[in-house]
């Protein structure tokens, strides 16, 4: 699974999970800073990207749309980019489950 990590994450997220999810990208090395959300779900989905956010417009989206491309909603309020990085590598065995499930579209992470 590659990321693509949303403009409301730091940008270190991708590299600090380069391990796990190599190949993932950040939406601001991607030119889509301040894009609108249909521009980044098109360019995810046609580049094969699951999509790491905070934001519940993509939720939204991944329910109406469905996949791709999937989604991974991070509800953890406010908090370190440590702990984000932390949270998700505790959950690396989901992501992989998301990964190969054809019915699902989105994962929520608390």
């Amino acid at each position: 699974m590659k990321l693509l990590v949303d403009e409301n994450l730091p940008p270190r997220i991708v590299h600090e999970l380069a391990d796990l999810f190599p190949d993932s990208i950040h939406v601001s090395e991607a030119g889509l800073g301040s894009s609108p959300d249909v521009t980044i779900w098109d360019f995810a989905k046609a580049n094969h990207f699951a999509f790491l956010t905070k934001d519940k417009d993509f939720a939204n989206l991944s329910i109406a749309k469905g996949a791709p491309p999937k989604v991974i909603l991070l509800q953890t309020g406010n908090c370190s980019t440590g702990e984000v990085i932390r949270m998700i590598r505790n959950n690396a065995v989901r992501f992989s489950d998301f990964d190969v499930d054809s019915k699902r579209s989105l994962l929520v992470l608390r």
